[in-house]
């Protein structure tokens, strides 16, 4: 046959900012967004107000340009959700941004990104003024306030003095009939997100438009979002653009609940008041669901996808017999969100729960819309056995991956290599069936005695125990063996008496489900474990804090 080269009619760029426009056409008059008693925005509303935004950003008194970075920093609210297709639908690039940052650290992504302009929620303003008092003679950028719903509406009125424009003030200056500006290719960039920098220092992950497209229709597929369910944003938008469902629930005219808040009491209760049947929540938001004194089972079962960090069974197998049917994924800011996930076989079934829990807690397999995933030996480049035994790096390919860092040739050339794969940092194992299973971080695998011990399997066996809360072990030096285990630990409260247990009794519990070598030497409890925004436990603090130990 001969080669037939594209043409325009079957070559348009990739990208999710379309599924807003057909969001309208089929559920224009649907729910979109709903926030507090006071917001309740339908798909069409939701449409008209993203192409107002966009319109304004590239108007002359505002002049962002295609390709120029425009930074967000706030929660989960209306207007954070719209501009995740607004600032990209003006043809720049969205930078969302933890609003938990400190002054400095911002001000550091803010210059490094060269932000033209910030959205600001209003609790975070002091925080962004004193982060752009630190540009010196960096040009600074343009600040916008947002407006949305809150407790305390004097203190917002108060803060706008501080702004030249508003968020609703741009709005007004929008033109509805504003044709959005496409991708010329869709390996354009699309959004700029920085890592969390639990382990490292910050790197901004560069994401184009096929990237995105990519991630989300996989996402969607292998959850089996269906037409307009009621999603609850426990997961921030700004952590990977809450792993693409900022645009997924667009696709299927998703309710999407927005909330300031994420407790147990907030979230039991948005649950129950708007009928929620998704969600996506790190392991942690399920510890902490299921570790609440006045938990109940659910009226209706909800969907959980859960990521980000390696989940205890148990703490599925706690989440599952409240009613939360929960599904297991892995990825990394650099995929875009989740590309590997826990495909369910119907064989598993009839098992046991804590069995089904541990088949769960394991990664998967590649979703449906990406290449390849792998786990290679580091010494020899080759695939590791499928034994569930023998450790190596994970290894991913496919069309969401990272155009690369931002201003890191050298970052990206040490994970992008040349022969072909982005190498993750991650350790983890490949069971007999094919399915991966994150072990460890690479930093986080504690070498002792010559003996390599991965953190997140004590970290496992910890969570077995009916007294612990929360459990993370991370390295302690040690002048014999190099590195010890150290266990941090809070601990249950609301469960059989007033949580006073014993490092020994810890460490006993440990040498029936562990190697001697595995169990902690030392056993640390706190009332809670430092975490970032993100629901991730800050290993990197409690690294240090080990390290002062005597």
């Amino acid at each position: 046959m001969e080669l037939l080269l594209p043409h325009p009619s079957n070559s348009t760029p990739l990208t999710v900012l379309g599924f807003l426009d057909r969001a309208a056409s089929v559920y224009g008059d649907c729910p979109s967004i709903l926030h507090t008693a006071n917001t309740v925005h339908t798909w069409s509303e939701t449409h008209n107000r993203c192409l107002l935004i966009a319109s304004a950003l590239t108007s002359s008194s505002l002049g962002i340009n295609r390709g120029q970075v425009v930074s967000v920093v706030g929660p989960n609210v209306p207007s954070v959700y719209e501009l995740q297709f607004a600032v990209p639908m003006s043809g720049a690039i969205l930078n969302n941004i933890n609003p938990r940052l400190d002054a400095h650290a911002l001000s550091v992504l803010l210059r490094h990104s060269e932000s033209k302009l910030v959205f600001v929620d209003p609790n975070s303003i002091s925080l962004v003024l004193e982060a752009v008092s630190l540009f010196g003679q960096h040009e600074k950028p343009h600040l916008v306030l947002l407006e949305d719903d809150q407790e305390d509406s004097s203190s917002s009125a108060s803060a706008a003095s501080d702004f030249l424009d508003t968020y609703e003030g741009i709005m007004q200056r929008g033109d509805s009939r504003f044709k959005w500006i496409r991708p010329q290719t869709e390996w354009h960039p699309m959004v700029l997100n920085y890592t969390s920098g639990t382990t490292s220092s910050p790197k901004g992950v560069v994401l184009s438009h096929r990237a995105i497209f990519m991630l989300t229709v996989s996402s969607m597929l292998d959850w089996s979002l269906p037409n307009r369910p009621v999603y609850l944003w426990t997961l921030p938008m700004f952590h990977a653009n809450g792993w693409g469902y900022t645009w997924g629930t667009a696709a299927v005219g998703a309710t999407n609940v927005c909330t300031r808040r994420v407790d147990a009491p907030t979230i039991y209760n948005l649950i129950d008041k708007h009928d929620v049947t998704h969600m996506c929540a790190a392991p942690m938001v399920l510890n902490m669901l299921t570790n609440y004194p006045s938990r109940k089972p659910l009226k209706n079962p909800v969907q959980v996808m859960t990521a980000g960090a390696p989940p205890p069974a148990a703490i599925i197998s706690r989440a599952e017999s409240l009613g939360f049917n929960v599904g297991h994924g892995y990825g990394l800011t650099e995929t875009g969100g989740p590309v590997v996930s826990c495909a369910w076989k119907s064989e598993w079934d009839h098992l046991d729960p804590l069995e089904r829990a541990r088949l769960k807690s394991r990664q998967g397999l590649r979703t449906v819309g990406f290449a390849e995933a792998d786990v290679r030996d580091p010494r020899t480049g080759k695939s590791v056995e499928h034994d569930g035994v023998y450790v190596g790096e994970i290894v991913l390919k496919g069309g969401s991956v990272m155009l690369g860092y931002f201003k890191d040739p050298e970052g990206t050339a040490a994970c992008m290599r040349e022969d072909g794969w982005f190498y993750t940092g991650d350790v983890g194992v490949i069971h007999k069936d094919g399915y991966l299973e994150v072990k460890d971080r690479s930093k986080d695998v504690i070498i002792c005695g010559g003996e390599n011990i991965s953190s997140a399997e004590v970290e496992t066996v910890l969570y077995t125990n009916p007294v612990v809360k929360e459990a993370a072990v991370v390295a302690k030096p040690d002048k014999m063996w190099g590195e010890t285990p150290c266990a941090f630990v809070s601990l249950k409260y609301d469960n059989n008496g007033d949580g006073s247990v014993t490092e020994r009794e810890i460490r006993e519990f440990c040498k029936t489900k562990l190697p001697k070598y595995m169990v902690p030497r030392k056993v640390i409890f706190q009332e809670e474990l430092p975490k970032t925004s993100t629901g991730k436990i800050q290993k990197f603090l409690l690294r240090q804090m080990a390290k002062s130990l005597p």
